[in-house]
């Protein structure tokens, strides 16, 4: 259907504004609903940031970035590709937070889908009702444990918006092909429940076979109504998290960004930090502050690579321990969860602090949502054991960050190798200029689902992770590393995940997981089929 008139300004996808030409409005019926004058999209691009950088609050930059991509996609996209560094932060951590935080009270206009409980038995026809038919990759969320603020029922849809909004921008995925969906079954957080403005379903969540048999014709419904879909579960509590990628990842194409985007991208800073230790991956032992499943999952993937070089599996998981709310995890403790049960660590029950000094790591990776729980006596003790220790600071946003940047450098007299999830200013000390780098999940899932999607790839590996660590780690020049940063700019992201993609590409192959063998020229074909939001 050709859309002409107020249709053509209202749809974002087609919609040029005043850059319609005087012949394309005669064409579209727009004559008389546009300003006479012509505008190219650079200025429309120039107009958007003047209004934007006026803003002073990072919630109204990411509202009104939120409503220029319903209003005109293109000229939003090419803001944010063209300065990512600066609307990385906006658009996803940390300003997403609060973006989901406030979700409901700021809402203005629908943007994906939402299934709830009362749409049992009917979950395909209410997909099917979602306007583009060519979906291929869906991010879906339950809302139940958001970045690190927890239960946010329905307002946690500002996560799987926001990961596609990357997805396109970092890999260049054609937004057209995108679907973001919250699966609301109501939420355990009491104050939404009585907020007057809360969106969502007012009952407390669903649980047990009833969420199984839920998410089970769900994830049927994905398969029968978008077939060539990449599934990609987001943000659910960690025992739904471990359970439904344990359950479909063998059935259907899905991938759980939070275990494995986290573990890849964490892998990718600790190959690069060897090239400032001088040590290998299977050397080196690593003491983790926080057991969820992004813990977890970044240990069962170290395992993984550290089997690559040579050890056991047996001797690799020997090399792990992980810290809970209750302290190191050990063997003789009671209770166990079955994700934390293979690293139990055949030591006394200790605390974090005698842990440490206990176990000697070389890595320290916090992954906890506990803000401060990395101390100055704690990156002291790793400084006594080791010339240059690494600190993990993983956990989203920057408010419940570990530790800062600013404290990893001070307190290691600048020995540290620092990388944190969320981003951090560079830091001054003592005449030298460290790059805190930012080991953020962008630089690994859209590149992941680039390959994948054009590869035609039928499921997800691990090994297919370790080459997008590989191969993430190999894109960090010389001078990065020489500022103790471990990832390339973000200004670089486009063409990483283009290389990463045919990493991940060439690995499904190997694994037998392609319809047909990849073209000679498929590097090339990557990067010709990238989404260009130019005019």
């Amino acid at each position: 259907m050709k859309l002409t008139g107020l249709d053509l300004l209202t749809n974002p996808r087609f919609n040029k504004g005043t850059a319609f030409t005087l012949q394309e409005r005669e064409d579209y019926g727009l004559t008389g609903l546009l300003p006479p004058v012509v505008s190219t999209q650079e200025q429309q691009m120039q107009r958007s940031l003047l209004n934007l950088r006026n803003k002073t609050r990072h919630i109204d930059k990411y509202l009104f970035l939120t409503a220029l991509q319903k209003r005109n996609e293109r000229v939003f996209y090419r803001i944010l590709l063209e300065n990512i560094e600066e609307m990385m932060p906006l658009v996803y951590t940390p300003t997403v937070g609060q973006a989901c935080q406030e979700f409901a009270i700021n809402f203005r206009e629908t943007h994906g889908c939402y299934i709830s409980w009362q749409d049992r038995g009917n979950i395909a026809n209410a997909l099917g009702n979602w306007p583009e038919k060519d979906v291929r990759l869906i991010v879906v969320s339950d809302g139940e444990r958001i970045l690190g603020l927890g239960d946010l029922g329905s307002n946690g849809m500002g996560i799987p918006i926001g990961k596609l909004t990357l997805y396109c921008a970092c890999a260049g995925i054609d937004p057209a092909h995108c679907l973001p969906i919250m699966v609301d079954l109501g939420t355990e957080n009491e104050a939404l429940r009585t907020d007057p403005f809360y969106l969502g379903v007012r009952e407390g969540r669903i649980r047990g076979e009833a969420y199984d048999a839920f998410m089970a014709e769900f994830c049927q419904a994905v398969q029968d109504v978008f077939p060539q879909a990449l599934l990609q579960f987001e943000d659910f509590a960690t025992p739904n998290a471990i359970a439904l990628l344990e359950r479909y990842r063998d059935k259907q194409l899905c991938f759980n960004d939070d275990i494995q985007g986290t573990a890849s991208v964490a892998l990718a800073g600790l190959l690069a930090a060897t090239r400032i230790n001088g040590k290998r991956i299977s050397d080196m032992r690593f003491m983790f502050l926080g057991a969820g499943s992004a813990a977890t999952g970044i240990g069962e993937l170290l395992v993984k690579a550290m089997q690559r070089e040579g050890i056991s599996e047996t001797q690799a998981r020997s090399q792990l321990v992980f810290n809970d709310s209750k302290g190191l995890i050990v063997r003789s403790r009671d209770q166990l969860t079955d994700h934390a049960r293979p690293f139990a660590a055949d030591l006394p029950a200790m605390d974090a602090a005698a842990a440490l000094e206990a176990f000697k790591p070389d890595v320290l990776i916090g992954a906890s949502g506990r803000p401060g729980i990395i101390t100055e006596s704690m990156v002291k003790a790793l400084c006594a054991i080791h010339q240059r220790p690494a600190i993990f600071a993983l956990s989203n946003p920057t408010a419940n960050a570990e530790c800062t940047a600013k404290q990893a450098y001070e307190w290691s007299d600048g020995k540290a190798i620092f990388a944190s999830g969320s981003p951090f200013s560079a830091v001054e000390y003592k005449g030298t200029t460290f790059i805190p780098g930012q080991g953020n999940n962008a630089y690994i899932f859209p590149g992941l689902g680039l390959g994948v999607l054009l590869s035609g790839a039928t499921r997800i590996n691990d090994d297919m992770l370790i080459s997008a660590a590989e191969c993430l780690a190999a894109c960090v020049e010389q001078t990065q590393i020489d500022a103790g940063c471990l990832y390339p700019p973000l200004t670089d992201i486009r063409e990483v995940s283009a290389k990463i993609a045919v990493a991940v590409a060439k690995t499904a192959e190997k694994a037998g997981y392609l319809p047909a063998p990849l073209a000679l020229d498929f590097a090339d074909h990557v990067r010709a089929q990238q989404y260009d939001p130019k005019y």
